[in-house]
């Protein structure tokens, strides 16, 4: 169960860091909200102190969290949209090569890689 806490942890962390290469407008600007790294951090913080009795002791500190969650999943989103563009674009650019070599008419059929070696086995005789 760590493990899935953890991945999923740095996943999101890798989606929101991939965002800031999206060639798309910040969030304010498409109607998404924005945060404040500072202000992620201090709702961080606030978190982790207040985490048996949070939103009775703090209730901003939930909204605020709240808030900051909602904006980690816009950034994550659009993380993730960078990160398929790029693949994307990775494997457009490695099919051309070989669309082009499909294409010769005298491309081979079998590929010899010389990584599998051929040791012959005998056959079991037939019974009769």
């Amino acid at each position: 169960m760590w493990f899935l806490i953890k991945g999923s942890f740095w996943t999101t962390l890798t989606l929101v860091a991939l965002s800031f290469l999206s060639s798309q407008p910040d969030g304010e600007a498409n109607g998404k909200p924005g945060i404040e790294v500072s202000e992620a951090f201090g709702a961080a913080s606030e978190a982790y102190r207040y985490i048996s009795a949070l939103c009775t002791e703090k209730p901003e500190v939930c909204e605020k969290g709240s808030e900051t969650f909602i904006a980690l999943q816009h950034r994550a989103r659009e993380g993730a949209k960078v990160a398929y563009q790029i693949i994307d674009r990775h494997l457009a650019d490695q099919q051309a090569p070989e669309e082009t070599a499909a294409t010769d008419s005298h491309a081979e059929d079998t590929l010899t890689t010389g990584a599998v070696t051929v040791v012959p086995v005998p056959h079991a005789k037939p019974v009769r």
